[in-house]
């Protein structure tokens, strides 16, 4: 299940992994509700490979700004605290898949 990021959190915690993939979404948002259980399922099939993050691009709009998100939702996928791959929309699981895969290898 994916912890929550703000903006007090944000690079502490990113810096700190190999491989984060966060979710920037928000309450309203309904392709965001749907995409949740996607990422949910991505990350328990890939175990360990990755870490899961939300975070509200309400709450937290300057980090979400700072990294260019304009549509929601947003997966960023970062690799040693640099964000390297995106996905912006309602994606498809296979997609995520391949999108954090890409960054994996």
């Amino acid at each position: 299940m994916a912890e929550h990021l703000n903006g007090e959190n944000f690079k502490d915690v990113i810096e700190n992994l190999d491989v984060a993939v966060v979710d920037f979404w928000a309450e309203w948002c309904a392709p965001c509700k749907a995409i949740s259980p996607l990422l949910d399922a991505v990350e328990a099939k890939m175990e360990g490979k990755f870490k899961l993050f939300k975070l509200n691009v309400d709450v937290s709009p300057l980090i979400a700004s700072e990294y260019g998100v304009e549509s929601i939702p947003t997966l960023l996928v970062f690799k040693n605290g640099k964000p390297v791959n995106s996905l912006v929309g309602l994606a498809s699981r296979i997609d995520i898949e391949k999108t954090i895969l890409s960054v994996l290898k």
